[in-house]
């Protein structure tokens, strides 16, 4: 059983999925700020890949994405840092980025490496499903990793359901059309969510897009299976002096 499943099938509800991006805010600061997420109540870490023109990211996950650049973080670096993280995190880790400089490393050693390091699985939201299904998809399940697709309000059914049936893990329910940490984004749209619990899916439904604190996180975990913070935390990070006692404040406002 994956890590993912496991998390799924243990918990039941109320799954807290929590991005960060790799090198913010300082190079080093990626495997204490995943000690810290496992620490204080994540049951999930997303960890973004930076990348420079990532446009499903609002302004927040652009600028730390920015400043991880400039801090010198790579997929290459990434992996180097993530070499022995299994030694001291147990719960799962997803790498979220874009196919482009994915496909600069070589997308059959980026998924070769994720699966030597101990990833469980990706998140790229420029991956089409066509290019999945005729060449990529077969490159990520010889590494046993689970691919994670994304659904917005406006996916008709039969391609939610298409697209369901392609990931494994969980699917990624945008709340609305918008990007990242948007104040547009409606963090509890119920009739788009009590419309994919009527879809009987295979797979657990993660919320993200605009959860920002427990009443938006606890709207969404009513009619899904949890939900995924990303531009809030980074948010609380962007200052911090002490990634471990700003991860533990910024958790428990959300589940303590």
């Amino acid at each position: 059983m994956s890590r993912i499943k496991k998390v799924f099938d243990d918990k039941r509800s109320k799954v807290l999925n929590v991005y960060c991006t790799a090198g913010y805010p300082q190079f080093n600061s990626t495997l204490d700020v995943m000690k810290a997420l496992q620490e204080n109540g994540a049951d999930i870490i997303e960890l973004g890949m930076p990348y420079s023109d990532p446009l499903a990211d609002g302004p927040v996950i652009q600028q730390s994405s920015s400043i991880a650049i400039a801090n010198g973080m790579t997929i290459a670096n990434l992996f180097e840092q993530l070499t022995d993280f299994r030694k001291v995190i147990s719960i799962p880790v997803i790498l979220m980025g874009y196919m482009n400089p994915i496909l600069q490393y070589g997308f059959e050693k980026f998924c070769a490496d994720a699966a030597a390091v101990g990833i469980d699985g990706l998140i790229l939201p420029d991956l089409p499903e066509f290019e999945f299904e005729a060449e990529y998809g077969a490159m990520i399940k010889k590494y046993n990793l689970d691919f994670i697709f994304l659904v917005t309000p406006e996916t008709s059914d039969e391609r939610i359901k298409q697209l369901d049936s392609l990931s494994t893990g969980f699917l990624y329910a945008v709340s609305s059309s918008s990007t990242t940490g948007s104040d547009k984004t409606n963090a509890s749209p119920v009739a788009y969510l009590k419309k994919l619990k009527s879809l009987l899916l295979k797979n657990p439904v993660l919320v993200g897009f605009g959860i920002k604190d427990k009443a938006s996180y606890e709207a969404v975990c009513q009619h899904a299976d949890g939900g995924i913070i990303g531009s809030a935390y980074i948010k609380a990070l962007e200052n911090s002096t002490d990634v471990n006692a700003s991860t533990k404040s910024f958790l428990s406002s959300i589940v303590g």
